[in-house]
């Protein structure tokens, strides 16, 4: 016969093992839980690398990735077409002149060495591809670019072909990080980071920037034209950032290239 003692110790560890079993039950639930969580993050992840290695974080997709402000000054890749045959003198140099609501901005550029550049360039110009477009994008920290050559002025056009990455190795051996300095005036081809993406998008450094020696380095700004872009850079960006529009809107009203 079971005592009222016996009976109360049974029934105190049938509770216990119930709750053994709730507890393994809300530990083996956990597991899954956070195993699904796992394997998502992990989908995530591999997403996001992708989409940075592709590119799509590059410009003002995600609108800050032209170096730790923006890790780089990039441009989208346009649609597939021709460029334009070779119809400059290749031992030459030019003039690009931009006439813009900011003020004048001249750069110099070397056929010699960015033969395939400056002939997009001057095929472009001479349509007037640059005329009342505005340049889209400035960055006050980590790099100091003026962004321009987009005709939609969103960071998202091109002519319709891309151009070769020409001069890569003249600003010198990268240091630890992999980067090279582009110096105050320098003019350098934007891209998606990727090899040869680059199209009528370019950006004006008007302060030291490091960057990876990625971006075609095809012309050099007058003295007068950097302090335009210095005047431009100090009134800062539309929202206060670090990488946005500019204040200062800057719209190329002409461009146009002549042989010097």
């Amino acid at each position: 016969m079971v005592t009222s003692d016996q009976r109360r110790r049974q029934l105190a560890r049938e509770k216990y093992e119930r709750q053994q079993k709730r507890r393994e039950e809300a530990r083996r639930k956990s597991r899954q839980r956070w195993a699904v969580i796992g394997a998502a993050a992990a989908v995530v992840v591999a997403t996001l690398v992708g989409l940075v290695v592709g590119g799509v974080f590059d410009g003002k997709d995600t609108k800050d990735a032209a170096a730790e402000p923006s890790a780089s000054p990039s441009a989208p890749t346009p649609k597939k077409s021709p460029s334009p045959a070779m119809a400059i003198d290749d031992k030459a140099k030019y003039t690009f002149d931009l006439e813009t609501s900011a003020g004048p901005i001249k750069f110099e550029m070397d056929a010699a060495k960015t033969p395939q550049t400056v002939n997009s360039f001057k095929s472009l110009a001479d349509k007037g591809f640059f005329d009342k477009t505005k340049c889209h994008r400035l960055t006050t920290g980590g790099i100091y670019v003026l962004q321009c050559g987009d005709p939609e002025g969103t960071g998202m056009g091109g002519p319709g072909y891309t151009i070769p990455d020409e001069n890569l190795d003249s600003l010198g051996k990268p240091n630890e990080q992999g980067q090279v300095i582009y110096p105050a005036g320098t003019v350098a081809m934007a891209n998606t980071g990727q090899p040869g993406s680059g199209g009528s998008q370019f950006f004006l450094v008007y302060k030291d920037s490091p960057l990876a020696p990625s971006y075609t380095p095809f012309g050099k700004i007058d003295t007068a034209g950097l302090k335009v872009l210095e005047d431009v850079a100090k009134a800062g960006t539309a929202d206060g950032g670090q990488d946005g529009a500019p204040k200062t809107a800057v719209v190329i009203q002409k461009g146009s290239v002549t042989k010097n």
